[in-house]
């Protein structure tokens, strides 16, 4: 274990209570005590192991489900994936995972299991996620679990392969940052709110290369549920994780979770102690600190295409010139024009065709409350086309239907959906048409996100219950909270049905369950040197993932020939046409090995390595921007595409030479950018580690298992001190984990807490 005596942060607590191995390039090898996988982002690593004829280390630390691609129209089971799932690539990744997971060992909450549902929503409660660890997954809204004084962040498929195989990952330290929040949210304001506000007031990229932590009266005062949401958001803006130390509410939300140590246990007042005295010390460090007064955020929504462009529901839509950054500025006018907005327009005075009330973010217990308590008793507008109130997981449904609030959504006009993504990502059934617009409780409102041409307002679910009614963005405030308040039950969330059930598989299918594609034997590893040649120019900021890969082509379980999809609703009109005017169309740049981002945060959003694989496809080797967004930046070096951070006078000079007809040079062992004749016009900066791996094209799961003793005595040590982490994962294996463990006795039954003894 890893100690010092000055005093440290949270962040600065768990990550050291992790580390393996300290390496002299400047890494670190972490242990990862909890891993969530899901169908997307997952097939490509399983196909990587099997490549190189590893297997899965320690198979009870990772929980997968599917989330993404699953319908959530009524579904009575048991159902068979192959005839469920009419999409036939989404159904092909689905089924791909169960072949994974029941070839690996892996525990499952499929589609005929009544806990699946969202990755995010279903950790927490089963008490996979538990304070103190380290909880990684294919997804960016990994943050989620930070809620817990976990370190939770997302990864990249590359690097999904390599926790499977280890139970490590090669990372660096990141810095601290502060976000104080004082006094407590207004009545109709919520943790969405605030975490809204926070981002509009740093950016998207406000805290880029850092760790939130959370704290202060403001967030003391939250419920779990309400922390997980304001955590959730941590990516958007720009942060690796959000974070917020354990306490006692913590305690009474962990306690007795199926998959968490017993409180009548002695592990439970082993694992108590070790979590109280996580938190950061008198005198820590932090490189940044805010400075939130709650008692000011009013409910707030998002009128452009990313989420730091948002105003108070009681402001209107901004002019270009109300922003002094000439980026910011045109940034505006790409998503007035997305939006179909006029500058100055009130947001209570734009119409919605459709409401989602759901995701990783708000498919709560809580959340469906709170909406529930604004709709009792009356009617969505009949202006509206759809209204959608979809449930994060099975536990979160039935709890909801045990207090009758599936009732009370359908009296209303909504419709009561089963578990799942849904209208978040648009990956599945449910999607925007071109030109909807949709007041939304998911977490990006990034262009095309819900569905190609479609327009989201990300909102709170009292504001999305408001507007509902309204059929236009209202101010949740206006409803009398005093009486709603007791409407229906607002007490802090304590569901548990006790139920784990993993019958997920489709383990009795007469239908085939695909196998991976022949993989060879070795996997060739990319290495980068220098590119020449023209450059294509984007001007744009915060080109997010989305944008690069949309997600309607994610329902690949294949690395390979991505190129056609980069940039697609870019590159193509509605109609499927040629956009003739968009850069990438024009003949000279097809095969072109250098893309300049002329704005900042590159890659923001989603963790799916993807939009790197697309790059590469299509011909890119080097992508070259002021900053970039953290997953994207970490995935380029694990597939060999060099992410380069250049200032704005390097930026100007390539502008020139790009105008003046001359190509450019990359050369990354003197970190310079080169005109047509060698002069040196700008330089780069990176970190020898990742230079060094670029030159030579390490394969780093073969280095890291050159630490196989190091980590083998690291887990020794851990389970001496932290005996609850493997003990509770045990438990759910030995206990009611069996039918996707082909080697194991098939074993069907469901354990209550009270019944489990350690």
């Amino acid at each position: 274990m890893y100690h010092t005596n000055r005093p440290r942060t949270l962040y600065e607590k768990v990550f050291d209570d992790h580390v393996v191995e300290e390496r002299e390039d400047g890494t670190v090898l972490l242990y990862i005590d909890r891993h969530l996988i899901h169908e997307v982002t997952s097939p490509q690593a399983f196909w990587g192991l099997e490549a190189q004829g590893r297997q899965t280390r320690r198979p009870e630390l990772t929980l997968a489900t599917s989330d993404h691609n699953v319908p959530t129209t009524t579904r009575r089971r048991p159902v068979k994936t192959a005839s469920f799932l009419k999409d036939p690539a989404s159904r092909l990744q689905v089924q791909t995972l169960e072949r994974n997971v029941k070839h690996h060992g892996i525990p499952y909450l499929g589609l005929n299991s009544n806990m699946q549902g969202i990755v995010h929503i279903i950790g927490p409660e089963l008490g996979f996620t538990l304070p103190a660890t380290t909880v990684v997954c294919g997804d960016s809204h990994t943050s989620t679990h930070g809620a817990f004084g976990a370190l939770a962040f997302g990864i990249g498929t590359s690097e999904v392969e390599h926790v499977l195989a280890t139970q490590t990952l090669v990372t660096t330290r990141d810095r601290n940052m502060k976000i104080v929040v004082r006094g407590t949210l207004g009545e109709g304001v919520s943790s969405k709110d605030l975490i809204l506000f926070i981002i509009g007031k740093i950016g998207t990229a406000g805290a880029t290369g850092m760790v939130i932590e959370f704290a202060g009266p403001g967030i003391e005062s939250l419920s779990m549920e309400s922390r997980m949401s304001l955590c959730n958001m941590s990516i958007e803006a720009g942060a690796r994780a959000g974070m917020i130390a354990h306490d006692e509410t913590t305690t009474q939300y962990v306690k007795d979770k199926p998959m968490a140590p017993h409180s009548s246990s002695p592990l439970w007042d082993k694992a108590q102690k070790y979590w109280q005295s996580l938190s950061s010390d008198p005198g820590a460090h932090f490189d940044k600190i805010i400075e939130i007064d709650a008692t000011g955020v009013a409910p707030t929504v998002t009128w452009g295409t990313s989420p730091e462009q948002v105003v108070p529901i009681t402001g209107s839509v901004p002019f270009p010139e109300d922003f002094e950054d000439p980026v910011k500025q045109q940034s505006c006018r790409q998503a007035l024009e997305y939006m179909a907005l006029e500058p100055g327009t009130q947001m209570i005075d734009i119409a919605v065709d459709k409401v989602f009330i759901g995701s990783c973010t708000n498919a709560r217990l809580e959340d469906f409350r709170v909406a529930a308590s604004v709709l009792k008793g009356k009617r969505i507008s009949p202006s509206l086309k759809l209204a959608l109130a979809v449930p994060g997981s099975g536990t979160v449904k039935r709890a909801a239907e045990a207090e009758g609030l599936d009732i009370i959504f359908r009296t209303a006009g909504f419709q009561w959906r089963e578990a799942g993504c849904s209208l978040c990502v648009g990956l599945n059934e449910d999607a925007l048409l071109p030109f909807e617009r949709c007041a939304s409780t998911s977490n990006r409102n990034f262009e095309s996100r819900q569905g190609t041409a479609g327009r989201t307002h990300l909102v709170s679910p009292a504001v999305a219950a408001s507007t509902a009614l309204a059929g236009r963005l209202t101010d949740a405030r206006l409803e009398d909270w005093s009486t709603l308040k007791d409407s229906v039950n607002l007490a802090p969330s304590t569901y548990n049905d006790g139920l784990i059930d993993w019958t997920g598989s489709d383990a009795t299918d007469t239908d085939p369950i695909p196998e991976n594609s022949p993989a060879p034997k070795q996997i060739a590893t990319n290495s980068f040197h220098h590119a020449r040649g023209k450059v294509a120019i984007l001007n744009r900021a915060n080109i997010d993932t989305d944008a690069i890969f949309p997600k309607q082509f994610c329902t690949t379980i294949k690395r390979q020939g991505l190129g056609n999809a980069l940039f697609y609703n870019l590159r193509y009109h509605q109609d499927g046409n040629l956009n003739s005017s968009f850069i990438l169309n024009h003949s000279e740049y097809q095969k072109c090995p250098i893309l300049l981002a002329t704005g900042p945060n590159f890659g923001c959003g989603s963790s799916r390595e993807h939009a790197v694989w697309a790059l590469q496809d299509f011909g890119f080797r080097t992508v070259l921007a002021p900053s970039f967004a953290n997953i994207f930046h970490n995935n380029c070096f694990k597939n060999g595409l060099l992410p380069a951070i250049l200032d704005l006078n390097a930026i100007q000079s390539i502008v020139k030479e790009v105008n003046d007809g001359r190509i450019i040079e990359i050369d990354l062992p003197t970190q310079s950018v080169l005109d047509a004749e060698g002069r040196q016009i700008g330089s780069f900066e990176i970190e020898e580690h990742r230079k060094s791996k670029l030159l030579n094209g390490t394969d780093e799961i073969s280095t890291t298992l050159l630490s196989e003793k190091k980590i083998t005595t690291f887990e020794r040590d851990r389970r001496m001190s932290r005996p609850w982490i493997d003990a509770s994962a045990k438990m759910g294996l030995d206990s009611v984990f069996s039918r996707v463990q082909p080697s194991r006795k098939t074993l069907e039954v469901d354990i209550k807490p009270s019944s489990i003894k350690w």
